[in-house]
């Protein structure tokens, strides 16, 4: 079985989860959740970045010790994940004692390699960002994610041979051949990084002294590691790399890293470094997703507009919050949120056309055939034949979006059939052939049955409850484990199944 390792940023713990953090996350659930319906052996990895002046400085605020604070925001994303139905495998803390062995032990290599030196740095440091900043990064002289002016910064600390590596790089990203190569997606961010890399890179400070709060070097216990590089190796740590186990064996490389553009630069270049330094592979698919403003502003406190992952839920349901941020726009671009979009979006999309396909579907077939799904009967005629062909193409379309990360265009194939199960219905009037032919209705609602079985397969990625009540309610096993070409082809509703009572809404519509 071949397998698959999936990661999120490890999400820093100066506050408590928000929709960005669960956009990412829901992104990185479906794809484990549908390679491992494909059959792949699936490790999906999230965390919480817990070290650095950030966190002892709002925990400082909130009046709790660095470690009290982190535990309290730690049990917030737990909680966020478990609510939005994340199927994680692990979640990495950095102040754990596994994490802290790992991160010992890989600066100990790339220092025992002569990648690291000990060296003075003077430079602009924005705090916020915890990154040192040039002056071509700057707008107006202030970091352009905080609004801040960054700090001057000097002190003597521990260097990472950063600058050996642009070349190196430059070929592992273009050259599909070489030893180290990897994707950076979507294109926009190839270029980018590409770009960045003509330029030329400088070596990298990756300690700080007097930084407590942070994992001290080995060679140098005055020292602190950079909370960058501490928070990149949890993608190793968090599969055994400090003692090479099995697991991490079998898991790395990672097949695809998923973050935000804003830290592209660290897990595009700084990571992939760091890993060649130290003589291990480099992940195969690095991908950095947009940014969304809320009703065309960015999210921020001040502004009041943060929306926090229950607030979702409790207005749409888990799965209706996973669709709504999955099919709002194209995963790698910018786009916005607006709540009215969504209630519109939920009302049409899951309401409208799905919700009411499956009550109708069962309800029909609790009227004409007491509960008992029919056997098809007769000859297919063309109706039939449009539909199992909508049906055979959803699948390759879902196939292709997905392994390109393309969520939104994933659920269009899936509502594709939705909509064309809705039209089957209206062509074929059950309600009439109840009263004139009771052999097509037989085949009709067999296809309608088999056409929602098909999409709860579909769906299940990013609705996986949905894709659950969908079986339940018209009886039949839903499969998480076999072949897949078998799961999806057309026939495979048991006929002789029984509807589950009166049919429940799936999504009762909102004002």
């Amino acid at each position: 079985m071949s397998r698959f390792y999936v990661t999120t940023p490890i999400y820093y713990v100066n506050d408590v989860p928000h929709i960005g953090h669960a956009y990412t996350t829901i992104a990185a659930d479906t794809l484990a959740r549908y390679y491992r319906l494909r059959g792949r052996d699936v490790f999906f990895l999230t965390g919480t970045d817990e070290h650095g002046a950030n966190v002892a400085q709002a925990a400082a605020a909130h009046g709790k010790s660095p470690q009290e604070y982190a535990d309290e925001i730690n049990a917030a994303f737990r909680a966020a994940w478990q609510s939005l139905n994340i199927s994680n495998d692990d979640l990495l803390r950095t102040t754990s004692a596994r994490h802290e062995a790992g991160v010992r032990a890989f600066v100990q290599e790339l220092y025992d390699r002569g990648e690291i030196y000990k060296g003075r740095y003077e430079g602009m440091y924005c705090v916020s960002c915890e990154k040192f900043m040039t002056e071509d990064e700057l707008v107006e002289g202030k970091c352009p994610n905080h609004q801040r002016e960054p700090v001057w910064y000097a002190e003597e600390n521990y260097f990472f041979r950063l600058s050996k590596y642009c070349d190196i790089l430059t070929r592992a990203i273009e050259d599909p051949g070489d030893l180290n190569h990897f994707e950076v997606e979507p294109p926009a961010r190839r270029n980018e990084v590409l770009g960045k890399l003509r330029v030329g890179l400088s070596d990298i400070s990756i300690s700080r002294a007097n930084l407590p709060w942070g994992i001290p070097l080995p060679f140098d216990p005055s020292q602190t590691t950079y909370v960058w590089v501490d928070a990149l190796l949890s993608y190793i740590t968090g599969i055994g790399s400090e003692k090479r186990t099995e697991q991490f064996k079998r898991y790395w490389p990672a097949d695809v890293q998923l973050m935000a553009k804003d830290i592209l630069w660290f897990h595009a270049i700084i990571w992939p470094a760091m890993l060649i330094g130290a003589g291990l592979p480099v992940p195969r698919r690095v991908y950095a997703h947009g940014y969304f403003t809320i009703n065309g502003q960015k999210m921020s406190k001040t502004l009041g507009n943060v929306i926090r992952p229950q607030q979702l839920i409790d207005r749409f349901g888990v799965d209706g919050a996973r669709y709504l941020v999955l099919s709002a726009f194209p995963f790698g671009t910018d786009g916005d949120i607006s709540i009215d979009n969504f209630v519109e979006a939920y009302n049409a999309d899951l309401a409208n056309d799905l919700g009411n396909l499956l009550n109708r579907t069962a309800s029909m077939i609790n009227r004409y055939f007491q509960g008992s799904v029919p056997a098809p009967e007769g000859k297919p005629n063309e109706l039939d034949a449009d539909l199992q062909a909508t049906a055979a193409a959803t699948f390759p379309v879902m196939e292709q979006a997905i392994d390109a990360l393309a969520y939104s265009d994933a659920l269009a194939a899936a509502w594709q059939l939705v909509g064309r199960a809705n039209k089957y219905v209206e062509e074929n009037a059950p309600w009439a052939l109840a009263r004139s032919d009771r052999a097509r209705l037989a085949t009709v609602l067999y296809n309608l049955a088999e056409s929602l079985r098909l999409i709860a397969y579909a769906i299940y990625p990013v609705m996986p409850q949905t894709a659950a009540a969908i079986a339940a309610q018209l009886g039949f096993e839903f499969q998480t484990k076999g072949a897949w070409e078998q799961m999806v082809a057309w026939g495979g509703y048991p006929a002789g199944a029984t509807v589950t009572g009166k049919p429940q809404p799936l999504f009762p519509r909102l004002q």
